[in-house]
């Protein structure tokens, strides 16, 4: 894994600026750093060696050295692409994955993207034609930035190295922020500095003559096949992921593995046949899967290492976190990815990890919903909202949520597996709304291209395009290149989502459980308890800690800061923070996803390193 940056054009202190930018990200690779800049370009970069440890160093050339490249990422059938590309007549210089991608882009042009099979961002530069070509993958394993000034354009693999850039305006985008207070992470295209965009997954772009064109390469499309019994599909199931573990696998260096109490890091865990596995958890009972992860590592026959994190380690690097995350993130498990990479990277230079299973499998709670609420679904609509509407009156009490949630569809209720803040709290809350999107402005283009699948298919198509990208993908990637720990995610492989997207429904949600076909596949591996054990995600501590007078009071002097004045009406979110503390009400997720905000602006516009 690595860190890639640079830009077009020439000034008088171009190798300084690169400099500067590969120094920003140099935890993403401190291995070795490589630079390439002629007229018309400017390319950085950062490696952590992996593969190919003595020949893999870029940038990378073709044979008449008129085009050169940049990569982070992994191609894990890059063997084979190579074999076709020698049999082809090209003449290859390394045994590198990123040598493929070059002459492969030579061959094939931009058709070379869905032959790919890994996680990938990279650039080439066409000093020929003086043209920039670049491409994220299909599912935003890896990031990737860029913005356009003076007619020339500016990428990085994060946010701080663009930043580097010469007269580079550091604005808020208060867009990005009132969408975020609802979504919990940066959810538009233009990301929370004015100006900064992210280029979203499965798309390339062309930048030529200070014209920059992007185009989406590969869409993932859900076909439920019907036709086969449910053995079928777990055998199917069992298959492509012992391969995809296998492919992920590669490396010139030793891989590890995190492993929580849930079903998705057990099961990969459990058939990556290696020697390590990593795990962190709280001093609270419901907070810690360290005795879970102990006991199926001695099951499995492999060593665990663990980390119990105190509240004081905790709280202390919140800063260093939302400064690795370039954007605010109000997810509280970050912080603990942050703590279980740092475990990993003491032993390890590669990680697997569980992501994507939920998206793919059907896994997240909230996909029975739909099912638990049929009986109102099923009533007419004028009715349904009838019942919400009294609902919304009544105290609290059992029962109420159920029928304000069934007063709605889908489209209206389900962005992803977060809903903070409605519009009208961010219009409370807000000293300067815009009022620009209401959310489901920003998910209807996407509910409209599945508006023939059943509802559970929606929700899982809704997370892929947002929650995966904008949370679950972001802070693996993040928080594990932090301590320049490369984590692969086997679960989301083309060849698995394959396999996934035929999943009739009721072999991904059912009465007895989520994930119910892959959760029979891990049965081949794991005891019941941990095949079966009900999806928890990352659970963090925060409604307990927001009580405490220590936690209660920082936050309290956040709330209440000169940033947050700026931005904030504070008696309206200091109502938030007392409301939680008397036990009025559990407000703890509205006030982290304020308070995130505060720490990420403190770090970049308040404390400028």
């Amino acid at each position: 894994m690595c860190g890639i940056c640079g830009f077009t054009g020439r000034l008088a202190t171009s190798e300084e600026i690169l400099e500067n930018m590969k120094n920003r990200i140099i935890h993403r690779g401190p291995d070795s750093g490589g630079s390439y800049i002629d007229d018309g370009m400017s390319m950085g970069f950062r490696r952590l060696s992996i593969i190919d440890l003595e020949g893999g160093h870029q940038p990378i050339y073709n044979e008449t050295k008129d085009m050169v490249i940049t990569f982070n990422g992994e191609i894990y059938n890059y063997q084979e692409i190579r074999e076709d590309l020698i049999a082809k007549g090209h003449v290859m210089g390394s045994n590198a994955d990123t040598e493929v991608l070059l002459h492969g882009y030579e061959e094939y042009g931009e058709e070379l993207l869905p032959m790919l099979r890994g996680m990938f961002t990279f650039v080439i530069w066409d000093g020929k034609n003086q043209t920039l070509f670049g491409a994220r993958d299909f599912f935003g394993i890896k990031p990737f930035y860029y913005a356009l000034q003076d007619g020339q354009m500016i990428y990085g693999s994060e946010i701080k190295s663009i930043l580097e850039y010469p007269n580079f305006k550091r604005e808020v985008n208060q867009e990005a922020l009132e969408n975020y207070l609802t979504f919990q992470y940066s959810v538009l295209p233009e990301t929370f500095f004015k100006g900064v965009f992210r280029l979203m997954p499965a798309h390339c772009f062309t930048f030529k003559n200070g014209a920059l064109k992007i185009k989406r390469y590969w869409e993932p499309k859900f076909q439920k096949d019907d036709s086969k019994p449910l053995d079928e599909f777990i055998e199917e199931i069992d298959a492509v992921m012992q391969d995809s573990v296998k492919k992920h696998k590669i490396s010139d260096v030793e891989v590890g593995s995190f492993l929580s109490s849930g079903v998705d890091s057990s099961y990969v865990a459990a058939s990556f046949h290696g020697d390590k596995t990593f795990t962190v958890g709280f001093a609270y009972e419901k907070y810690n899967e360290i005795d879970y992860a102990k006991a199926l590592s001695e099951k499995i026959a492999i060593e665990n290492h663990s980390k119990l994190i105190t509240t004081e380690e905790y709280w202390d690097v919140l800063g260093k976190v939302q400064y690795h995350m370039d954007e605010p993130l109000a997810d509280p498990s970050a912080i603990a990815l942050y703590f279980v990479s740092q475990t990993a990277a003491k032993h390890v230079k590669v990680a697997l990890s569980g992501e994507g299973a939920d998206e793919f499998f059907g896994g997240y709670n909230i996909y029975r919903e739909p099912h638990d609420l049929l009986p109102l679904t099923r009533l007419p609509r004028p009715i349904r909202r009838g019942l919400g509407a009294v609902a919304k009156r009544l105290p609290k009490m059992k029962g109420k949520n159920y029928l304000i949630r069934g007063s709605k569809d889908l489209q209206e209720r389900f962005i992803g597996n977060a809903f903070m803040l409605s519009e009208e709290e961010r219009e409370r809350i807000l000293k300067k709304p815009t009022g620009n999107f209401h959310h489901t402005r920003l998910t209807k283009p996407f509910y409209d291209k599945v508006k023939d699948q059943d509802d559970v298919t929606k929700m899982q198509y809704i997370d892929i395009h947002f929650w995966l990208i904008g949370d679950i993908l972001l802070k693996a990637d993040k928080m594990s290149m932090a301590h320049s720990l490369e984590v692969r995610v086997p679960f989301l492989d083309r060849m698995v989502f394959d396999v996934a997207r035929t999943l009739p429904t009721k072999y991904k949600v059912n009465k007895e459980n989520t994930k119910y076909a892959m959760r029979q596949a891990a049965h081949r591996y794991l005891p019941d308890m941990v095949a079966e054990k009900k999806k928890l995600g990352f659970p963090v501590p925060i409604r307990i800690w927001l009580k405490e007078d220590k936690y209660y009071n920082i936050v309290k002097e956040a709330f209440t800061s000169k940033a947050a004045q700026e931005f904030f009406k504070t008696d309206e979110i200091v109502k938030y923070l007392e409301e939680h503390r008397a036990g009025k009400a559990d407000n703890s997720r509205k006030i982290w996803t304020v308070f995130m905000f505060l720490i990420w602006h403190k770090q970049f516009f308040e404390e400028i390193a």
